[in-house]
């Protein structure tokens, strides 16, 4: 007989099959509330692992980020925002005395890569790798946020690309480059360097005789991306003569 509805129930049951009370006792009651009371019993235990891991965290990140502005670009490294801006830039002081980049927030997409490409190639041209890789990324995804490249735009993602050490992707500029253009310097240029780093020997001879091939007529058109990269085509054209030479 239930003790709850007063229906009878089958021998041996452990449940009324009206009302669903256990039956026989008190070990399936205690059994219910201790699985209900577990959850509540844990939940302090929970919080208190929680708030563990989130300080164990956050004093980790504390100390790396103290670490990286030990031996990175100093406050340069803090941001994206810092790779963008001209601190210590003259005559751009804030209202409290201190030095204030421009607002970023105005320049277009190019503006905003080539902040990014001048950047990367100062700090690759000063050994600062730590920052290379740190600003090499925001810099590459700026370029690719542009849509179709020109010959110029993806000269400058080859050189961001091999600064950091991501040879294919520097490698696939190149090769877009002159793909449209057999003969235009900076796809030969940027061939020539890629191949240099892959230890192509004779790659590296046969873009450099194509560049000075290609020189007379190519520099005669006076390409905006040629006056911009001047010196790094002379610079290219005299190693190539040189290789010739030896």
């Amino acid at each position: 007989m239930c003790a709850g509805c007063g229906t009878a129930l089958s021998p041996g049951a452990r449940f009324c099959q009206n009302c669903g009370r256990p039956q026989g006792a008190a070990f399936n009651v205690a059994a219910v509330s201790q699985t209900k009371a577990g959850p509540s019993s844990s939940l302090p235990w929970i919080v208190a692992a929680i708030a563990l891991i989130t300080l164990l965290a956050f004093l980790a990140g504390s100390a790396f980020n103290r670490q990286r502005g030990s031996t990175l670009d100093a406050p340069l490294n803090a941001l994206p925002q810092a790779g963008l801006d001209d601190r210590g830039a003259q005559g751009q002081g804030s209202a409290d005395g201190g030095v204030r980049g421009p607002d970023i927030s105005q320049l277009s997409p190019q503006e905003r890569a080539d902040r990014l490409f001048n950047r990367v190639m100062l700090l690759s041209g000063q050994g600062k790798m730590d920052s290379v890789l740190f600003f090499a990324p925001m810099a590459i995804e700026s370029y690719r946020m542009l849509g179709s490249l020109n010959a110029d735009q993806r000269y400058d993602l080859g050189r961001i690309a091999e600064a950091a050490g991501a040879l294919p992707l520097a490698r696939a500029q190149a090769d877009s480059i002159l793909a449209e253009n057999a003969t235009h310097l900076l796809g030969l240029v940027l061939a020539a360097r890629i191949a240099q780093l892959d230890n192509r020997p004779a790659d590296v001879r046969n873009y450099e005789k194509r560049l000075i091939d290609s020189y007379p007529s190519e520099s005669s058109k006076k390409l905006s991306e040629y006056e911009r990269h001047a010196a790094d085509i002379t610079s290219a054209l005299a190693d190539a003569r040189r290789s010739t030479r030896n």
